[in-house]
């Protein structure tokens, strides 16, 4: 029996697969219209390499420069070798590797290369092992600034997270523009659910109210009427890791974090995944949600 190995979109196979395919002899064969294509072999599956996986996370280098990328941008290996503390030669080896293992896409523009998650299933991943992971040590008042920011306000991936996000979901539940599934008004987490993971059934629909609370965020009405646009689904929600409460995420929590940044409400921090609230963001937000904040 053989498969057809076809292209891929975004980063390509699996590590583990990539590595079963390359391994095996492969054959040509030309398809009706004539063009050619390679099979393989197929091969009985084993066991999910999750150590192997692991591996990719748990050096220091690699794991800064993943939590560069969380907030959705793509850089140039110059910015991730200052945001790392390491040599550009050391971080060209480091994002060799990630690309190579999938994790992370590359993006030629001119004459550089710039790097960005390979998808949101990273990002989670980073979340989640904040959640069990210890925290460095705060060796001066900047970085426990740094710290405080990160809590306050921040991305995760595309759309908003912390103590900001926490509340902007929650005013959105309490002015009818999501409405609990299970009655619940609270974004707090429900029994069962995993901290700081997507939550695999969201507890929030859009509400009666939708389409004129998001309006006022900036947020186009016509993308509220529940079709799905492309892959990704409209509402989805996370479990933040600073706060334990949910935040929403999915399509239209990203069309939230843009609207308030060409809006002029937040600002992003250089080289800092943490966001600021203006003080025209602070204003709208009253007028909008009646939230203080």
């Amino acid at each position: 029996m053989a498969v057809e190995v076809l292209p891929l979109d975004g980063a390509g196979p699996p590590p583990g697969l990539r590595d079963r395919l390359a391994s095996t002899p492969a054959e040509a064969s030309r398809r009706e219209d004539g063009a050619m294509t390679m099979t393989r072999p197929s091969e009985p599956a084993g066991d999910v390499d999750v150590a192997r996986a692991a591996e990719l996370f748990a050096d220091r280098t690699r794991a800064r420069i993943l939590r560069a990328l969380l907030d959705g941008r793509a850089l140039p290996a110059s910015v991730l070798a200052s945001e790392a503390g390491v040599t550009p030669q050391a971080v060209s080896s480091q994002l060799s590797r990630l690309r190579d293992a999938g994790l992370v896409a590359v993006e030629p523009s001119g004459r550089h290369r710039y790097y960005r998650l390979a998808s949101d299933h990273v990002a989670t991943i980073m979340e989640a092992l904040a959640v069990i992971a210890p925290a460095e040590p705060i060796r001066s008042l900047r970085e426990g600034t740094r710290a405080a920011a990160l809590r306050r306000s921040r991305t995760c991936y595309d759309h908003l997270a912390g103590q900001l996000g926490c509340a902007i979901t929650q005013s959105l539940v309490e002015h009818g523009a999501l409405t609990p599934i299970d009655g619940d008004g609270s974004t707090r987490r429900r029994p069962g659910q995993r901290l700081s993971s997507p939550v695999p059934e969201a507890p929030f629909r859009l509400g009666p109210r939708a389409a004129g609370v998001f309006g006022q965020l900036g947020v186009a009405g016509r993308h509220l009427d529940g079709a799905p646009r492309g892959r990704r689904p409209l509402l989805r929600f996370c479990l933040d890791w600073t706060e334990q409460r949910h935040h929403l995420a999915g399509q239209l929590g990203a069309d939230v974090l843009t609207a308030m940044i060409d809006g002029g409400w937040i600002t992003r921090r250089p080289r800092h995944r943490a966001v600021d609230l203006t003080d025209v963001g602070a204003t709208e937000l009253r007028r909008c949600l009646a939230l203080d904040v």
